[in-house]
């Protein structure tokens, strides 16, 4: 069963002046918001201590949360971990001793109940989580920069600047959304948006490799033309793989538990902004570059597969 008809003719092109103003407005909105607002740094970027404790039956989380907060705690992150009754707390750093804190918290929690048991302390330093914000920003640059030299390589350098670009959309869009709602950014968000990066890339990657088909195939048409003709060919194979992916993310969403929240919700944005990128931001970013069928080897080909 197919997801849209055999032959489109959709005039996206046309509409990639409005695309531009969408997705200019949007990341106007994150850069400010990351500007002004920042991220709510997790745990593992901002320092602090991560308590693991269980209970000897299912509790609920809002309770817990009310304990804490009467308690002084009231950045606490409180979190399920595997079961109803495996309580994962997260502590950002404050004036209390570190050394002290696990015990305060445990105390807090355990109040009537002596059978909560106390499974892990973890302590992370303010140092140790600067190193990671640092260390994990480097590998998004050192990911974007070997993509830069890789599609430059397969196809033409102003290629791999519209891919760039369609990526670069993509990572400030979905940290900008985090921003906005303020969702906690963790280590697991991060490694989100190294996927994202991924899962974009090779979007654009095939519809890319059908533009450079249909430069050497369509050369009397004009380079709008192509792009239309080459979007509309990769639609259904574009849309079918982002909602077969979509589907088991909302599934890790629903029923992954709150641990994966952030990381499903991160991949959720990312791969609706990374389809809507290697539709238009990727095609209008070649436009406004100025490619060509004249940039290519023009040799007509025999053969063209016109199926996505």
């Amino acid at each position: 069963m197919r997801l849209l008809p055999r032959k489109l003719a959709l005039d996206f092109m046309g509409r990639a002046r409005h695309a531009m103003v969408l997705s200019g407005s949007l990341l106007v909105l994150s850069i400010g918001s990351l500007l002004f607002q920042g991220l709510n740094l997790g745990v593992d970027f901002e320092g602090g201590t991560l308590i693991e404790v269980g209970y000897p039956a299912p509790v609920e989380l809002d309770e817990i949360r009310g304990q804490l907060e009467a308690a002084g705690f009231d950045r606490a992150v409180v979190q399920h971990f595997g079961s109803a009754q495996d309580v994962l707390v997260r502590i950002k750093p404050d004036e209390r001793p570190q050394s002290e804190l696990s015990n305060q918290v445990l105390e807090t929690l355990r109040g009537e109940s002596q059978e909560l048991q106390l499974r892990r302390v973890e302590y992370v330093g303010p140092q140790v989580g600067e190193e990671l914000r640092d260390d994990g920003g480097l590998a998004m640059l050192y990911a974007l920069g070997l993509i830069l030299v890789y599609v430059a390589l397969r196809f033409e350098y102003r290629f791999s600047f519209g891919a760039v670009i369609a990526l670069i959309h993509d990572v400030i869009l979905t940290i900008g959304f985090f921003s906005l709602t303020q969702i906690e950014f963790d280590l697991t968000v991060l490694a989100a948006i190294l996927a994202v990066i991924g899962y974009s890339l090779n979007d654009t990657i095939v519809v890319f490799d059908r533009i450079r088909e249909n430069f050497r195939a369509l050369r009397r048409q004009s380079s709008t033309e192509v792009l239309n003709v080459s979007i509309n060919q990769t639609l259904s194979r574009t849309l079918m793989t982002s909602l077969t992916t979509l589907l088991v993310l909302f599934a890790l969403f629903f029923f992954g538990g709150e641990v994966i929240h952030a990381f499903s919700i991160a991949l959720i944005v990312g791969v609706i902004i990374g389809t809507y990128s290697s539709i238009y931001v990727a095609g209008s970013s070649l436009l406004v570059l100025g490619v060509s069928g004249q940039d290519l080897d023009t040799t007509p080909t025999e053969d063209v597969d016109t199926r996505p």
